[in-house]
């Protein structure tokens, strides 16, 4: 846990530029590709970059940005903040993914999901009313493609497939593969099933009560004969100079993009309060200075055993410069931080 991976996602919300207007859905794109290489620089593990198809984010097609990305950059590992799976093909996903992975040097990761959002099932044809089964259905799809090899598979979303073979394979080992779980312990289950790393999404509430998932994902492992997976935590939140700067930049942004979804699926706005008790130790925002930011990322992998803290730096509407000044210290005083802080557990276990 001390060798912990830290990275970064964004759902390349579109954002405020110098003159107080939103940038156009270009501009977000290409100021997201600096944001990745800036994330390269300063040395993060990975950069996730999320999946939506409506007007206030600027990105449908990740991986098309990945690879962008994957020209800009030399070591971080590049990955979706989700695929959503239910409403795609599951060969081309994994022929797109195979790709990156080639084009990067083998730095391609995917973490599937079924999303919060669902535009994108409309927009493509499906059916809401069929969301579980497309999800379970072109998962054990997927599965089959990534394990390699000629693929014989029947389901229910899609004609069989006997013995075809998928092109490009991967370079070297596996797809690195996580499944996304908002709240679910059937899912949970399903990516234990297949073998896949779990990655939480914490959005709201304390971490702490996520530990039950970890634990029925390592007992699940356990019972299927699968060997041990990785458990990471994607969560929002900004980095600044202070605890008070940072929670003065983010508030705004907060506020506009959880109104606008809230207003969309009947929730009331949050209010001050509540994003402070979200802000404090035992909420979902990693929001202030690097010391304080460092110290309750250490207290959620002690919590969780994490091997991946993804923050999600993108909040709303929040400028590209902002965004910026929290991925540089992200990277040069937040995670050498945790890192001297999971050590120091270790010493002290010696």
């Amino acid at each position: 846990m001390s060798n912990i991976e830290i990275g970064l996602d964004t759902f390349g919300d579109r954002t405020l530029g110098p003159d107080g207007t939103l940038q156009s859905h270009a501009q977000v794109i290409r100021n997201l590709v600096e944001q990745a290489a800036l994330a390269d620089q300063v040395g993060l593990a990975f950069f996730g970059v999320g999946e939506h198809h409506r007007d206030d984010f600027a990105v449908s097609a990740p991986e098309i940005v990945l690879a962008a990305i994957a020209s800009r950059t030399r070591q971080i590992h590049l990955g979706s903040a989700v695929t959503v799976l239910s409403s795609d093909d599951p060969i081309r996903v994994f022929q797109r993914f195979s790709t990156l992975d080639a084009v990067s040097s083998g730095r391609a990761e995917v973490i599937l999901g079924r999303g919060s959002f669902t535009e994108s099932f409309p927009l493509f044809g499906f059916d809401l009313a069929r969301y579980e089964e497309l999800f379970e259905d072109k998962l054990e799809l997927f599965a089959k493609v990534r394990a390699g090899g000629p693929v014989t598979w029947s389901g229910s979303t899609r004609p069989p497939l006997s013995d075809q073979q998928v092109f490009p394979p991967i370079e070297r080992g596996l797809l690195r593969t996580w499944i996304g779980v908002g709240g679910s312990p059937e899912s949970v289950v399903r990516a234990a099933r297949h073998g896949f790393d779990l990655m939480l999404a914490i959005i709201g509430g304390d971490p702490a009560r996520f530990a039950p998932f970890v634990e029925l994902y390592r007992h699940s492992l356990a019972e299927l004969g699968q060997p041990p997976g990785a458990v990471g935590v994607h969560a929002p939140g900004h980095v600044a100079a202070t605890d008070a700067q940072a929670r003065e930049e983010l508030w705004p942004h907060f506020l506009a993009n959880r109104a606008k979804i809230g207003a969309e699926r009947g929730w009331p706005p949050p209010t001050r309060a509540q994003f402070e008790r979200e802000a404090g130790p035992h909420g979902a925002l990693f929001v202030g200075s690097p010391v304080t930011v460092a110290s309750k990322i250490a207290a959620t992998a002690r919590t969780l055993s994490l091997a991946r803290f993804d923050l999600k730096y993108s909040n709303g509407p929040m400028p590209h410069e902002q965004m910026m000044r929290s991925i540089e210290l992200i990277g040069t005083e937040v995670v050498p931080r945790v890192r001297d802080l999971l050590a120091a557990d270790v010493r002290a276990r010696a």
